[in-house]
C-alpha cells in the first residue's frame, strides 16, 4: 500500500485578509481622491481667467500684468519645445548607454559606469541651472550660436532658426540642460528592462548569426517595449515639470518674436516660479493657476497617448508585415 501524498495546508486568517484588502482599496481611493481634489482646486482657482478668456487663453501671446491682459501661448510653446528638444537628445543617448551597459561593456566597467550615470540624477536641479547659466551658456554662444549664424547668414529658414543675440540662453539651452537631467532616468530604466530579457532568447539569436544590433532591435526591444516607453514617459514628465534649471537658462521672456532656437522664451513652470509669489488676488493669480491647469492636461494627454501607443503595439504583436 502506498501512502497518500501530503496535503498542503495553507494558514488563512480571514480577518487579516479582509483588513489588507480594505487598506489596499483605501490607498487606491485616496490617490484618486487627491487627484480629483487637485484638479478641482485648479479649476476653481483658474475660473476667473477661464470665464474671461476661455480657450483663447491658449492662443494669445499677450502677457501684460500692468494692463491685466494674459495669454499662455508663449509659456505653452516654451514648455513643449524645450521638452521636445530634451527628448530628441536624451532618448538616443540613453538608448546607447543602456545598450553599451547590457551588451557591449566589459564586466569591470559596468558597475562603476552605471553608478556614475545614476549619480547624475542626484544632482539638484538648481546646480544644473547655475552650471547652464554660468558655464554652458557662454560655451554654447561662442562655439555653437556664433558659428551657426555666420554659416547660415542670409539663408531664409535656417538663418532665422539660429538668429538672436549670441548670449547662450534660450529654448535650445534649456532643452539641452533638460536632456542632461533626464538622461540618467531614461538610461537607468532602459538598462534595467534590457537586463530582464531572457538570456536564452539573446543567446539563441546570437547562435543563429545575428549581430548585436539585430539582437537588440528584434529580440530585446520587442520584449521590453513597455518598459522602454515607460522610461521615456518618466523622462518626459520630469522635463515638463522641471522648474529651477529651466528658469535659469530659458531667458524668462514673455514675448514670441521669432521661432529661433536661441530665442529667449518662457515656460509654464518658470512663469509660475517667477510670478506666483508676487501675483495678487485677481486675474493675474487666476491666469497663473490656469497655466498650471494647462500643464496638468498636457501631462494627462502625454500619458494617455503613451497608453494608446502601448495598446497599439500589443495589437500588432505576432502580425507579419
Amino acid at each position: 500500500m502506498t501512502n497518500p501524498p501530503p496535503v498542503n495546508t495553507v494558514r488563512r486568517n480571514p480577518v487579516a485578509d479582509r483588513l489588507f484588502g480594505w487598506a489596499a482599496l483605501g490607498a487606491a481611493l485616496l490617490t484618486l481622491a487627491l487627484l480629483i481634489g487637485i484638479l478641482a482646486s485648479l479649476v476653481v482657482g483658474a475660473w476667473p481667467a477661464i470665464s474671461k478668456y476661455g480657450l483663447g487663453f491658449l492662443t494669445s501671446s499677450v502677457w501684460d500684468p500692468v494692463k491685466d491682459e494674459y495669454g499662455g501661448l508663449v509659456m505653452i510653446y516654451g514648455t513643449l519645445m524645450t521638452s521636445a528638444i530634451a527628448l530628441l537628445i536624451a532618448v538616443p543617448v540613453s538608448f546607447g548607454i543602456a545598450l553599451f551597459l547590457t551588451e557591449l561593456s566589459p564586466a569591470w566597467l559596468k558597475r562603476p559606469l552605471g553608478t556614475a550615470i545614476e549619480l547624475l540624477a542626484a544632482v539638484p536641479s538648481i546646480v544644473y541651472g547655475m552650471w547652464g547659466l554660468l558655464v554652458f551658456g557662454p560655451i554654447l554662444a561662442t562655439y555653437v550660436q556664433q558659428p551657426l549664424q555666420s554659416l547660415f547668414k542670409g539663408v531664409p529658414f535656417l538663418g532665422a532658426l539660429v538668429s538672436g543675440p549670441p548670449v547662450g540662453i534660450g529654448i535650445l539651452s534649456a532643452g539641452i540642460i533638460l536632456a542632461i537631467m533626464i538622461i540618467p532616468f531614461i538610461a537607468s530604466v532602459m538598462r534595467d528592462v534590457f537586463e530582464v530579457t531572457p538570456v536564452l532568447l539573446k543567446e539563441s539569436a546570437y547562435g543563429l548569426g545575428s549581430t548585436t544590433w539585430e539582437v537588440v532591435s528584434k529580440v530585446v526591444l520587442p520584449y521590453t517595449k513597455a518598459g522602454v516607453i515607460g522610461g521615456i514617459m518618466l523622462g518626459l514628465g520630469r522635463a515638463l515639470g522641471e522648474t529651477m534649471a529651466v528658469t535659469f537658462v530659458i531667458g524668462n521672456f514673455n514675448q514670441l518674436d521669432s521661432l529661433s532656437l536661441f530665442q529667449a522664451a518662457n515656460s509654464i513652470t518658470s512663469a509660475l516660479a517667477n510670478e506666483f509669489a508676487e501675483a495678487g488676488d485677481g486675474l493675474h493669480q487666476a491666469a497663473l493657476i490656469y497655466l498650471g491647469l494647462v500643464l496638468f492636461f498636457i501631462t494627462f494627454v502625454v500619458l494617455s497617448l503613451s497608453k494608446l501607443l502601448l495598446a497599439q503595439l500589443r495589437k500588432s504583436e505576432g502580425v507579419k508585415t
